[in-house]
């Protein structure tokens, strides 16, 4: 299981063991323990020394911790991650502002794709990795590179660390064959805000019949020009673009299946990655005019106010990118990324899986003592690997008492459900 040692009171995960209960979250930590991190190098540990300078976290046990993320999917509780994180590698610091307030949270999507919390199973060795590399990519202030074949759960492990670290609403940033850098950055709707230029004027003119042909406003603007909205409202900031905001704790940033972009987003992305920032060229033209102005963002009703067209980050988001393999990225960019191989998910997990989303029980009800997980681990290794949702749809129909009665219904399902991924065999069933 993951390590229990030396966690400060407040993180301690419920179940993390299989077998603690809510009350365990009370007990103290033992003061003597050391993680087996702390026990290699104690240095190591917080990123630093133990007598490092002053700083927001100086002082606390807070900057010793290795595991701030520990992967046991239960919420931190008395704690944030704002109190828990040190302060970043001195080439991985930014300053930007004004800060803007937190982001929204949305339960509602992190528990569709995840499921209630509950306790977990024994974390195995790859539970354990995984934690390893979050915990390391939270304190470089590097983005992780989960790689794996389709239907692992890459994606669900950026829900997992906002849950669990409490980062509010995950941003994502689904990548296709046409996706460029400029729309993860932001966008402007520059044939909007002409339309409704035109719009206004046309309007003004018509309200205004005894104004001689040119005449403008009092202020020199042509007429109706005076009511357009704001430049800030047709420029919309993309995922990528509002995950650098300066926000006081980090945001989430998922970047869904950058092996399906162009050749050139991997390097187009370096340099955000390694500064921080980006500029909107609209704003930066307009900034003597306007120095400040208020935009969208990809949060639902969300705003942000830029100051001189830059956007400049305070806390490097917690970046997620997957990649299903289909292609090599340049070096230069895996080398400012860590590396995470998702490999299939084992029984135990399949289990946790299953109970998160269907309540206890549902694996026994779906076959004798969890058959149902067994075939499918047996049937996946057969047809070279299936997704974890083939597994959760068939057991959702074992369980739903809405099959007919006879043995075979349920197998026949199994066999359209659990297809390859390529789409091969999707109608027939082996031999």
């Amino acid at each position: 299981m993951l390590p229990e040692d030396g966690v400060p009171q407040g993180i301690r995960p419920v179940g993390a063991a299989g077998a603690e209960d809510v009350r365990s979250q009370d007990m103290p930590p033992d003061p003597d323990a050391a993680t087996p991190a702390e026990a290699a190098d104690p240095a190591a540990a917080g990123g630093g020394s133990t007598d490092a300078g002053p700083g927001p976290n100086s002082g606390s046990s807070a900057q010793n911790r290795w595991w701030i993320y520990r992967g046991s999917g239960q919420p931190l509780y008395d704690t944030s991650l704002r109190e828990l994180l040190p302060d970043p590698p001195p080439w991985r610091r930014f300053t930007g502002g004004p800060v803007v307030p937190p982001p929204p949270a949305d339960d509602e999507e992190v528990e569709r794709r995840l499921g209630t919390p509950s306790g977990r199973s024994p974390a195995s060795d790859q539970l354990r990795r995984e934690a390893d590399m979050v915990n390391a990519a939270l304190l470089l202030r590097r983005p992780l590179l989960v790689t794996g074949r389709p239907g692992t759960g890459k994606s669900s492990l950026a829900y997992r660390i906002s849950r669990e670290l409490r980062l509010g609403r995950v941003l994502r940033w689904h990548i296709t064959s046409r996706t460029t850098l400029r729309s993860g950055l932001y966008e402007y709707d520059a044939i909007g805000r002409v339309q409704d230029s035109a719009a206004l004027r046309a309007a003004a003119d018509g309200a205004a019949g005894d104004r001689t042909a040119g005449d403008g406003a009092p202020d020199g603007s042509a007429p109706g020009e005076e009511r357009l909205p704001g430049i800030g409202d047709y420029v919309q900031l993309g995922p990528l673009g509002t995950a650098l905001l300066p926000y006081e704790t980090p945001r989430v940033l998922l970047i869904d299946e950058l092996d399906k972009s162009d050749q050139d987003l991997a390097n187009d992305l370096l340099s955000v990655f390694e500064e921080g920032q980006f500029t909107i060229s609209e704003l930066l033209r307009a900034r003597r005019r306007h120095p400040r102005v208020t935009v969208l963002t990809d949060d639902p009703e969300g705003g942000a106010e830029i100051v001189g067209g830059a956007v400049r980050c305070r806390a490097f988001p917690v970046v997620v990118i997957t990649s299903n393999g289909e292609r090599e990225f340049p070096p230069a960019f895996l080398r400012r990324c860590l590396r995470l191989r998702m490999p299939d998910p084992d029984r135990a997990q399949l289990v946790d899986m299953v109970t998160a989303h269907l309540a206890e029980g549902a694996v026994t009800r779906a076959g004798d003592g969890g058959d149902l997980i067994e075939r499918f681990l047996r049937r996946s290794r057969e047809r070279g690997g299936l997704a974890v949702d083939q597994l959760l749809n068939s057991v959702y129909l074992a369980t739903s008492g809405r099959l007919p009665t006879d043995a075979g219904a349920l197998d026949e399902l199994v066999d359209a459900l659990w297809h390859r991924l390529d789409g091969a065999g999707a109608e027939s069933r082996p031999g």
